[in-house]
């Protein structure tokens, strides 16, 4: 990632935009941020008078944007503005009139909404206004509070609720009360939450017909709009190239425009017109090397643009380089589960390929069945290519491993009698499965503290590379660990104590001991921190045996990795023997029902389960996730 330093003529900001930078992915940065603190330089201001113009082109542009396609002209913007408010004049009393006409739909629409729950009510609404004796409420109480305000009056003598719709949620309908007792009955139904609804005293007739009358006003207004649309757009149609070509042209300019929020200026020292230096424009942005290389040779040629360029070694003022990650085309999807926990800092790797590599392997390890692994796969797949959706293409390449892992442990839509098992049958092995997932486990565990060393060389960060708990010393203290687990499991020896105290003590004394031996090596100053070197040691144990129980915990938590593979297989069974498979007459729907909740139930389930392994586990031991996103101004080409 380069960072540029962009200068030209101040006048000449937009030529620049339009002929070189809009064909690049560029990430702007607030260029006053940076030269705030210089006196020669101030924001580059300036109105943009093409929004009004450009904001009536989009108006129109709603009316013919599918059938302006091919063939839109170039134009500079005073004359797109000329072309726009030449052809908004002649359509605006069009315009005009469909704007009266969708207000008026609007109320329409709200006043059906509100009359649609009282069509029952069989009685005329100026005859209901005339009452002098008798006082009516109408409007809407939740169901629950119905029960209430419906005991009150049954209680009551005075007061009649008459209910006109429902449902699951409320109920419509209106109350009638003698004038005299109107106000309490009044406090009692709005301590119940009776919710009025106000209908327009115009009306003559029932709400039945009054709702048939607005429901024929709403169809007259949709056919008079869309009479005038039609007309509208036959009038537009006549100038859709010239109308197109505006629209582009003055959308280019808003779009130049808000680049220059980015931008500062410098303040012209003497009058240009006498030979002086004018007003120049600075803006900073960031590009990948090969834009900023194909950039530069394409203005290589042009005098009125310079361009000074910064490849970011750590020490740029403030400016740390934004994160676009840039993975081959089966890793992408992953990028979604990386972008969930944080993005990569500059100098740091990306995740992707070791948490899609990882995440299939344990899902399938987990969920191994080849009926059920093809059907996700082929089902995520296709869900992929019809919606694009990132979930669906990682569920396809889970399904692919859990195909896999279904042929070695020979079990296919659950039936373990059909394939010979390439490997071994989880729920004939039980302890060897467990056994084998948390081995599994120690490795990547160790897999991530490798990764861990990278990250600590990129940010040239000592401490970290030697003394963290997924460091060297952590390496060496849980390797040696995992050493000594495999000799005994094995039957072997373990090795003498003075071995013991060389990879074990001598690691976690280095741990202990992190932060003043990590201000040695990195020449901090202090060694210790300011304060009590009491509570220093104090906290210094509390943390190392955080770490210790963290090596265990972690371990063990994949121990997870082989219960779900023998629960899968537990799962099945207990399906088959819902169907009568054992009868040697089995139910196939049961069967059919059964795969489908297991492979639902269960596939979601594993998957939420191997992303914590991810992010808990392994991320936690090696990532950080720091980075700021790169947000490219400009489509990319």
């Amino acid at each position: 990632m380069k960072l540029l330093h962009i200068t030209g003529p101040r006048d000449d900001i937009d030529r620049v935009m339009d002929a070189y930078l809009s064909k690049y992915e560029i990430h702007f940065e607030n260029a006053a941020a940076s030269l705030g603190g210089l006196v020669d330089v101030r924001p580059f201001a300036g109105t943009n008078v093409y929004k009004e113009a450009f904001s009536k082109a989009k108006k129109m542009w709603e009316y013919i944007k599918d059938e302006t396609a091919a063939g839109t002209e170039k134009m500079k913007p005073k004359e797109a503005e000329r072309i726009i408010e030449a052809t908004y004049g002649l359509s605006e009393e069009i315009m005009r009139r469909q704007e009266e006409l969708r207000v008026k739909r609007l109320q329409i629409t709200e006043l059906m909404a509100q009359l649609e729950p009282f069509r029952r009510l069989d009685y005329e609404f100026r005859r209901i206004l005339e009452f002098r004796y008798i006082a009516f409420r109408m409007g809407r109480i939740s169901r629950d509070d119905y029960q209430k305000m419906e005991n009150y009056i049954h209680e009551t003598d005075h007061a009649l609720f008459y209910e006109c719709h429902s449902d699951e949620n409320y109920v419509w309908g209106a109350y009638f009360v003698p004038a005299v007792y109107k106000a309490e009955v009044d406090a009692v139904c709005m301590s119940f939450h009776f919710e009025r609804v106000f209908i327009p005293a115009s009306f003559d007739g029932t709400p039945d017909s009054a709702y048939l009358e607005a429901e024929h006003a709403l169809r007259e207004n949709e056919k008079e709009s869309e009479a005038l649309r039609t007309k509208l757009r036959e009038s537009l149609n006549r100038h859709r190239r010239k109308l197109a070509g505006a629209y582009f042209c003055l959308e280019r300019y808003c779009q130049n425009y808000d680049v220059r929020k980015y931008a500062v200026c410098t303040k012209p020292q003497t009058d240009a017109e006498e030979g002086g230096v004018g007003e120049y424009y600075i803006l900073y942005g960031w590009m990948s090397e090969r834009d900023a290389d194909a950039f530069e040779r394409e203005i290589a040629k042009d005098g009125q643009i310079h361009v000074i360029e910064e490849a970011w070694d750590g020490h740029l003022s403030g400016a740390v380089p934004p994160t676009k990650l840039k993975n081959p085309g089966i890793f992408k999807p992953f990028e979604m589960f990386v972008e969930m926990y944080g993005l990569p800092a500059y100098n740091e790797m990306d995740p992707t390929i070791f948490i899609a590599l990882t995440y299939t392997l344990m899902f399938g390890i987990m969920f191994g069945d080849v009926g059920q692994g093809l059907v996700l796969a082929a089902g995520g797949f296709l869900l992929y290519r019809i919606k694009h959706i990132n979930l669906a293409a990682i569920v396809s390449l889970a399904g692919v491993w859990s195909t896999v892992f279904g042929f070695l442990y020979g079990s296919i839509f659950g039936f373990e009698e059909i394939l010979h098992p390439i490997w071994m049958r989880p729920m004939e092995n039980l302890m060897t499965t467990l056994m084998l997932a948390i081995g599994f486990g120690m490795f990547l565990i160790l897999v991530a503290m490798v990764l861990n060393l990278i990250n600590a060389v990129r940010a040239g960060e000592m401490g970290r590379l030697l003394f963290d708990q997924s460091g060297i010393a952590g390496i060496v203290c849980y390797g040696f660990v995992v050493f000594c687990v495999a000799l005994y499991a094995t039957g072997h020896a373990i090795p003498a104590t003075g071995l013991i105290a060389a990879f074990l003590i001598l690691p976690l004394a280095a741990i202990f001991l992190k932060e003043p031996l990590s201000h040695l090596v990195e020449k901090k100053g202090h060694l210790f921190p300011e304060g009590s070197k009491v509570m220093f040691f104090v906290e210094a144990l509390v943390e190392l045996f955080d770490v210790v129980l963290s090596y265990a915990t972690n371990s063990i938590s994949f121990v997870r990795v082989g219960a779900f593979a023998l629960s899968h297989a537990g799962m099945m069974g207990v399906v088959l023997t819902l169907a009568g498979y054992e009868s040697g007459s089995p139910n196939l729907v049961v069967i059919v029902l059964g795969n489908i909740v297991v492979t639902a139930l269960e596939g979601l389930i594993v998957g939420i389960q191997v992303l914590r392994l991810e992010y808990y586990e392994m991320f936690s031991r090696f990532y950080r996730g720091t980075g700021r996103p790169f947000k490219g101004f400009f489509a990319s080409k």
